[in-house]
C-alpha cells in the first residue's frame, strides 16, 4: 500500500455536493482506503478572480494502485461528474481532484507531476494538508506543517468538517 495525498476543489454546481460525492466515490475505488479528510474550506480564486469562491479539502488514501492507475480513477470521478478540461488552467471548475504526494515518490512525466506543483504556495492546498498530516515531509525534506505555518491565509475560512466521512 501505498499513502497518497489527495487534494479536491470546486466551485460550481454546488461546491459542497460536488466534494461530498467525490469522497463518496473515491471510497468505492478498489484496493484503496480513506485514512483522513481535512476540514472542508472556503478559498479565494486563484487566477481569474471573476468566478465563485472554492471549496476545497484534502484526503489521505491508502492505495495498491500504481501512480497513474490512481490518476485513472480520480479522472474517471472528475468526468462522471461532468467535469470538461479547458484551455484556461485557473477557471472555474465542477470538480478538480490532485495527486498531491504518492509516498515518498517524486513523479516528472507528461501527465503526472508528484509532488504536485504548485502546493508549496497553496494555502487551501498546505493548510488542510498540515490538518491531517502535521508530520509529513515532502520528498525534499520541507515540513509541511512549517510550510502551513508561513503561508499568507488569503481569508482561507473552514466551512465544516467531513473527516466522519471517512
Amino acid at each position: 500500500m501505498t499513502l497518497a495525498y489527495i487534494g479536491l476543489g470546486s466551485n460550481l454546481s454546488d461546491p459542497e455536493a460536488q466534494i461530498h460525492q467525490a469522497i463518496v466515490n473515491i471510497k468505492s475505488i478498489p484496493n484503496s482506503h480513506i485514512t483522513q479528510i481535512s476540514s472542508l474550506y472556503f478559498s479565494r480564486p486563484m487566477g481569474p478572480q471573476d468566478q465563485p469562491d472554492y471549496m476545497n479539502a484534502v484526503l489521505a488514501l491508502d492505495t495498491q494502485f500504481s501512480a497513474l492507475e490512481l490518476l485513472d480513477h480520480l479522472q474517471t470521478i472528475e468526468n462522471n461528474a461532468g467535469r470538461v478540461r479547458k484551455e484556461n488552467r485557473w477557471g472555474a471548475r465542477i470538480l478538480d481532484l490532485d495527486i498531491l504526494l504518492f509516498g515518498d515518490k517524486t513523479i516528472n512525466t507528461e501527465r503526472l507531476i508528484v509532488p504536485h506543483y504548485g502546493m508549496k504556495a497553496r494555502e487551501f492546498v498546505l493548510i488542510p494538508l498540515a490538518e491531517i498530516a502535521e508530520t509529513l515531509l515532502l520528498p525534499d525534506g520541507d515540513s509541511v506543517s512549517t510550510l502551513a505555518k508561513n503561508i499568507a491565509t488569503n481569508d482561507l475560512k473552514i466551512h465544516s468538517q467531513l473527516n466522519s466521512m471517512r
